[in-house]
């Protein structure tokens, strides 16, 4: 989950890996550091806090070296401390380290070290390494990683550097993410391509188990055989998403952005008749009609919009689904094999449950595809097949856009299967195709229209309640879980979602004079019942907070507020309804005074389990 940069070239660095960390901050922000060789050993700055400390930290730190590390950390093993802030060194301090991931081995090697003499000075797992290749080293800090690689169990990357060879970086990875960029006379290595994509679009993607060095005037990649041949591809990202581009914050910019990314993801894939062109998908039609069960695997928010499309898939291609919890799935007896479909959904590729739970799969024969992103992901490596959303780049920790996007990468499938497997007709799958492609614009309308101003006033009143409770039926219940999610996240307010009709079975016991209720009650066929369920929570005191569809004049009169979207079709209601609750709990965040764009305690990217 944290983030590393390194650079090695021939320009001063410093601010070099500060613009890398800059990028790299949703991937961590409990503290922050860099490395520089500086002739003698290593200039380190640490600061516990977001860059900004660190930041003001460097203010009188020279900024000539032309190589360097940086990492921002989301803490796992170890408190928030400045010793427990990356770069980690050896005791001579001729090793310096930083590492993305957990070492589960760490207690016993820690042991055997400290029984050698070594002095830790922190508390992390990471530290280990920077002792090992220490006690490695014989002058060549490639051999030393070689000889350390074998001792180390768990999900991790790391980048050491060594004094005695300033102008050299060595990376390694397993599982976690590592990507080179190649620049002219100068080479960068990192979590993720935006931390150098100001700077190089010509990229080199690494796999598990391989060793990368970096030179300034080139690149070698290692693995378990030798030196291996490895082409960088140039990639097509905007480097003007990791810009606010006037917004106040990420996420009001990402909430923004979606019916762009509706757009792009529709792109051309949807044809004017109704039918669907998945040109990466890995199976031909007549082997994708042949599918018997389709099983999705995620988590978080990903997963809320797996919840969305097994309501679509069953629908509108009679196809049974199964949606799981990636974390939990990998570790259950897999039913899934020869003739399934097994969708991985992870927004940034790389969420390390959901690819084991990928990997799983499609080792029973299933047939495995990921819903990502990003292109040239591990999720993208490790699958059959992909489905790319084309979201852009998003950098608030809390999901926005890449939801929308994911939901509607779903519903293109489900017309394209309902179409090969006859449950839907020609006639219904181009009616679909028109839904589909007004979403965008009825997304634009509502960010133009008055609504979400009214959904600032409603979030500010409510803003100091400390629980609510969000009810839904159908397709409103993954919406209700995810918009309960972004209140969690962004506001830490405690709040439960419950598919309504489960309310009596004990969340009823929660409500007290003045609870906050916010239902789902967008027009359909379960709409009354939802009616009834504001009208018992109204009874114990409840204060509702309903998101209706435009037009339904009813509503207002069983509710206290009304978040208003324009109509849609219902299945895909979701990608309307949940936009209020975005935009409420982005403001009752705001109200609150919090940062919404770092949230405590989490990071974009779960990289490790």
């Amino acid at each position: 989950m944290c983030g590393i940069i390194g650079y090695v070239g021939s320009r001063p660095c410093r601010d070099l890996v500060i613009s890398g960390l800059e990028r790299l901050e949703y991937r961590g922000y409990d503290s922050a550091g860099l490395a520089l060789p500086n002739g003698d050993g290593f200039t380190a700055v640490r600061a516990v806090g977001n860059l900004a400390k660190l930041k003001a930290a460097l203010e009188d730190v020279a900024g000539d070296a032309t190589s360097g590390l940086g990492h921002t950390r989301w803490a796992t093993h170890g408190r928030v401390t400045h010793d427990n802030a990356h770069p980690h060194f050896d005791q001579g301090g001729a090793v310096a380290v930083v590492v993305n991931g957990i070492i589960e081995n760490f207690s016993s090697l820690r042991r055997e070290l400290q029984a050698e003499g070594v002095v830790f000075s922190s508390e992390t797992d990471a530290e280990v390494i920077p002792h090992l290749l220490a006690r490695a080293y014989e002058g060549d800090i490639v051999e030393a990683v070689q000889k350390v690689l074998p001792q180390l169990d768990g999900h991790y990357a790391f980048v050491a550097m060594h004094a005695s060879e300033p102008q050299r970086l060595v990376g390694a990875r397993h599982e976690c993410p590592l990507v080179v960029g190649v620049g002219d006379g100068e080479t960068f290595l990192a979590s993720a391509i935006p931390a150098f994509l100001r700077e190089t679009r010509d990229v080199m993607n690494l796999e598990s188990g391989e060793i990368v060095i970096l030179e300034a005037d080139g690149v070698t990649v290692l693995n378990g055989q030798g030196p291996i041949k490895r082409t960088p591809e140039t990639v097509d990202m905007d480097d003007d998403a990791a810009e606010k581009a006037g917004f106040e914050t990420f996420m009001l910019k990402e909430i923004h952005e979606q019916p762009q990314a509706l757009y792009d993801t529709l792109g051309d894939r949807l044809r004017p008749d109704g039918n669907v062109v998945l040109d990466d998908f890995g199976l031909d039609d007549a082997a994708l009609a042949r599918t018997e069960r389709v099983h999705i695997v995620a988590c978080g928010t990903s997963y809320h919009a797996g919840l969305v499309g097994r309501y679509l898939l069953e629908d509108w291609a009679g196809i049974p689904v199964h949606v799981e919890v990636a974390s939990e799935y990998r570790y259950r007896t897999c039913l899934a094999g020869p003739g399934d479909l097994v969708i991985g959904i992870t927004q940034s590729g790389e969420t390390a449950d959901t690819l084991a739970a990928m990997r799983v799969a499609r080792e029973r024969g299933a047939h495995v595809v990921a819903l990502t992103n990003i292109m040239g992901s591990q999720a993208t490596r490790d699958a059959d097949g992909v489905l790319y959303t084309r979201a852009g780049l998003e950098i608030g920790v809390a999901a926005t856009k890449t939801h929308t996007a994911q939901i509607m990468g779903l519903a293109l499938l489900a017309v394209k299967l309902g179409r090969l497997r006859w449950a839907l007709s020609g006639a219904g799958a181009a009616d679909l195709g028109d839904e589909l492609r007004r979403l965008p614009e009825l997304l634009q309308q509502y960010l133009d229209s008055p609504h979400p101003a009214a959904v600032a006033e409603v979030a500010q009143r409510y803003a100091n309640h400390r629980f609510f409770l969000y009810l839904g039926r159908h397709v409103g219940v993954p919406v209700c879980f995810e918009g309960a999610l972004k209140l969690k996240e962004i506001s830490y307010i405690p709040t439960e979602a419950y598919a309504a009709g489960e309310m009596k079975h004990g969340p009823i016991a929660l409500l007290e004079e003045g609870s906050p209720v916010v239902t789902v009650a967008t027009d359909g066929h379960v709409f009354d019942k939802v009616v009834s369920n504001i009208q018992e929570v109204r009874a114990r005191g409840a204060r509702v907070v309903a998101v209706a569809t435009e037009g339904n004049e009813q509503i207002a009169e069983h509710s206290d507020d009304v978040l208003w979207v324009p109509r849609a079709q219902p299945l895909l209601s979701p990608i309307i309804a949940i936009l209020p609750l975005q935009l409420f709990a982005y403001h009752v965040a705001q109200t609150l005074g919090l940062n919404v764009d770092q949230p405590r305690n989490l990071a974009k990217t779960v990289t490790v389990e």
